[in-house]
């Protein structure tokens, strides 16, 4: 499995990428593979508020539906719109195929994330 060691994890199996304020949050490769192939992603409307711990969307696949749990606090700025007709690109390479890009709101959020050995040893 991937996982690349610029990135932060939540321990809900999200993965985020933070350029200045903005932060691109997507499904770690061990969810999609746990997942199974995704058939649909359910994401926010662009300038809807996101809260930590609160769910901001769902990835159904042919086994389960799973919520997408928000792993910091934001307002949606962005959705892959490309995942509405090919959510199964997740599958295919988790980290190119992010879900949503928000504008952080607060910053020791993102520092209470997970780096990647954390990550891997909580697995």
């Amino acid at each position: 499995m991937n996982f690349p060691d610029n990135l932060k994890y939540s321990d809900k199996h999200l993965w985020v990428a933070v350029d200045g304020n903005v932060a691109t949050i997507g499904i770690t490769d061990h969810a999609q593979s746990q997942l199974g192939e995704l058939l649909y992603v359910e994401m926010p409307e662009i300038g809807d508020a996101i809260s930590k711990d609160e769910d901001f969307g769902v990835a159904e696949s042919s086994k389960i539906a799973s919520d997408l749990i928000a792993p910091i606090d934001g307002e949606v700025l962005e959705i892959n719109e490309a995942l509405e007709d090919e959510p199964e690109a997740i599958n295919e390479d988790p980290y190119a195929n992010w879900i949503i890009k928000v504008k952080i709101s607060d910053d020791s959020q993102v520092e209470g994330l997970m780096d990647v050995a954390a990550y891997k040893a909580a697995l």
